[in-house]
């Protein structure tokens, strides 16, 4: 390996969300991330919904059916 053209690998600190604080190694001294396997659906079991702009309250609102319409029928 040439020398002086690696970065330095150091101990890192990655901070999730929800309170999560891993201890490992990077090039990096701290990371922040959103979503770890702590609060990561696919790992806990619970759905949570990430809607930063409302993009699903305005499908539902599109989409959203009346209440006591019915179809047309098609003959």
């Amino acid at each position: 390996m040439k020398k002086g053209i690696h970065p330095s690998y150091m101990d890192c600190v990655i901070t999730c969300a929800c309170g999560e604080v891993i201890h490992t190694r990077s090039t990096v001294p701290k990371i922040r991330v959103e979503i770890c396997s702590k609060c990561h659906p696919l790992f806990t079991g619970r759905q949570k919904l990430i809607d930063t702009e409302g993009r699903v309250e305005r499908f539902q609102r599109k989409y959203r059916r009346k209440t006591g319409a019915t179809p047309p029928k098609a003959d």
